[in-house]
């Protein structure tokens, strides 16, 4: 399912309308964006955490040539699933 069923399946169950579900999708993506990017984690209850892990630096090797780099430190957006989703998707 990409973005577009998405919208759309939100649209047929809530009755809205096609736009409105579409700037729906949208504005949820772009708070938990905008709530990661400042550091914060988004916990949905029953649904799962989205929360941002320092990824630490090192060294590593170019595949290529051999020779060795550095890894600058970054951070990684993670999604932690919660108890309920796992339970529904195993059954």
């Amino acid at each position: 399912m990409n973005k577009n069923d998405l919208s759309q399946h939100l649209s047929e169950r809530a009755g809205l309308s096609k736009t409105d579900a579409a700037k729906a999708v949208d504005g949820v993506f772009d708070l938990i964006a905008d709530a990661l990017k400042s550091g914060d984690e988004v916990r949905l209850t029953g649904f799962g955490v989205f929360a941002v892990a320092e990824r630490a630096g090192g060294k590593g090797r170019n595949p290529q040539t051999g020779e060795e780099i550095t890894i600058k430190p970054s951070k990684q957006p993670r999604f932690r699933p919660g108890k309920q989703l796992k339970d529904l998707v195993n059954g």
